[in-house]
């Protein structure tokens, strides 16, 4: 195996580690907020400690990444991701897990900062789309995390004896992993943070995209297991196939994105990307019953499969500023698309009801394809691979 795939896949084992943890937390809110005794907008408030904990984590993120490199900014992170993990699901109480969700969101957006600096490095190397690769891997996770929450549930264990589990086995693949990741980050010689500046209107339009596509993505990730529970009302072990089903083919979809992005290009993706989240969203709130509702679950996993990939590579070609900052700008701005939609999602079912709260998000969706359209001429990518790769 050569050094160039021997950091391939200890980038891509750093994408897999994050989706384990999130959705290992996500595959067990139902359980937690019936266990603390939660109403949607109690549950909705509760969720706004992610956020905070990640806005709070942008000057350190920013910091560390030019300071120590995103080499060891991604171990640091991804050591504080997991091992916040447990505190989860030790909670006992609202201000007891208020808290513990802010650190996990801290150490998560430090990560995804970090992790996605090493993927535009590793990108850049290849020359040719492998983004949609990298996320395809956060989605896998995402998938096996909920399918591991599910048997778990069903030999009833805790979510905190489940959180220390994943734990162990993101201590181990860490480990394994480190020694292979990128030395260098690419235009670590350019503009070395954000800038006061205002970002040019191509960056803002990108971040916009992700920030839709991501709290679509969110959405999912937080309310897919409670819309099931709530509404849908299967058997208590098919709770968690909503879920399940939009992680699948959200992975699948995250596979097959390089592919059909070349074929048919970005606007055109993140448009079918756009239809097919409101076709599944529309589909699983007018008939809440199980077949329809997992079958719209599917097609949104396929329609969110693109978005935040095609996004993070079009950061990574912007001229205006280094490939870094570019990616610090739109993944920040996504990602508080992930984690403000959630808890709003739940002011929104308070307010009204959950199945109208998940169709505002098909609203959302449609940004996406209507954004997409505005866009212009985007940078061209790379053509040729680097001579080497910074090991």
């Amino acid at each position: 195996m050569t050094a160039t795939t021997k950091s391939r896949l200890a980038v891509s084992a750093f994408f897999f580690l994050p989706g384990l943890c999130f959705a290992s937390w996500a595959s067990r809110i139902p359980d937690i907020s019936a266990r603390l005794g939660l109403n949607s907008g109690q549950l909705g408030q509760l969720l706004l400690a992610i956020p905070a904990g990640s806005l709070a984590s942008l000057p350190l993120a920013g910091w560390l990444v030019h300071t120590w490199g995103s080499r060891r900014t991604v171990l640091l992170a991804s050591v504080l991701y997991a091992g916040f993990l447990p505190l989860l699901g030790w909670a006992g109480s609202f201000w007891t897990l208020a808290p513990a969700l802010a650190l996990f969101g801290l150490a998560g957006n430090l990560l995804n900062i970090a992790v996605n600096t090493q993927a535009i490095g590793m990108q850049q190397f290849y020359g040719k789309p492998i983004m949609g690769s990298f996320h395809g891997l956060w989605s896998l996770a995402g998938f096996l995390g909920g399918a591991l929450g599910t048997v778990l549930i069903g030999w009833h264990q805790s979510p905190l004896h489940h959180f220390l589990l994943v734990l162990v086995l993101c201590l181990l693949l860490a480990a394994s992993a480190f020694g292979y990741t990128l030395r260098a980050d690419v235009g670590g010689e350019a503009t070395s943070g954000l800038s006061l500046r205002r970002p040019d209107p191509y960056l803002l339009r990108i971040g916009l995209i992700a920030f839709c596509g991501m709290m679509s993505e969110g959405a999912m990730f937080d309310w897919a297991g409670v819309y099931f529970q709530k509404v849908v009302r299967p058997d208590p072990t098919l709770v968690t196939a909503g879920y399940v089903a939009c992680m699948s083919t959200m992975a699948l979809g995250r596979f097959l994105s390089d592919y059909f992005t070349h074929r048919f290009g970005t606007v055109r993706m993140l448009q079918i990307s756009s239809g097919l989240i409101v076709s599944g969203l529309t589909l699983a709130v007018a008939l809440p019953y199980l077949l329809p509702a997992v079958s719209g679950f599917l097609l949104i996993g396929f329609g969110i499969a693109s978005v935040v990939p095609l996004s993070y590579s079009a950061a990574g070609r912007a001229t205006s500023v280094s490939p870094g900052v570019a990616l610090a700008l739109v993944s920040t701005i996504g990602f508080l698309g992930f984690l403000l939609g959630p808890p709003l999602i739940g002011f929104l079912a308070q307010l009204f009801t959950l199945r109208v709260a998940l169709g505002c998000v098909a609203v959302v969706a449609l940004g996406i394809g209507v954004l997409a359209a505005l866009l212009k001429a985007e940078p061209e990518a790379a053509t040729q691979p680097a001579a080497t790769v910074p090991l």
